[in-house]
């Protein structure tokens, strides 16, 4: 043998079509390692952003539309969750499943509440498979 005797020291003659393979494995392995690392870019948590009015007379109903904002709404990737406070005490829950999943990617819920004192409105979703991108809050004060 020469010692050009290609990867696995037999057959010299193929060297150029093995090397040729293991190019092409080594771009498909570094591209699905590129793939699997850019996922978490990709991923979309679910997001929400509550509109409530600024302030509302003592003992009046004040309508909150709360928008939820989801890149996913298939039977695998959804919204699973809704939950909305006021002062610290759950007013509405939306749970949701692969199938009984919200009615798009984006959409809202809106609640009527009679508002006695400054309120304090939290919302928070969940996506099943990245989680929340954390609460949103508004406060409605009392008008004078």
């Amino acid at each position: 043998m020469n010692g050009d005797t290609g990867l696995y020291g037999f057959f010299p003659e193929n060297k150029k079509a093995r090397g040729g393979k293991m190019k092409v494995k080594g771009i498909l392995v570094l591209s699905l390692l590129l793939a699997v690392l850019a996922l978490p870019l990709l991923a979309n948590k679910s997001a929400v952003s509550i509109e409530a009015p600024a302030a509302v007379k003592a003992g009046e109903e004040a309508t909150i539309i709360v928008k939820v904002n989801h890149r996913g709404n298939s039977s695998l990737h959804y919204t699973k969750r809704l939950v909305v406070l006021a002062n610290g005490k759950e007013i509405a829950r939306w749970d949701f499943s692969s199938s009984n999943r919200p009615e798009a990617a984006d959409f809202s819920r809106e609640i009527k509440l009679k508002i006695e004192a400054e309120t304090e409105i939290v919302a928070e979703a969940t996506c099943n498979l990245h989680g929340s991108a954390g609460p949103a809050s508004v406060r409605i004060k009392i008008a004078e």
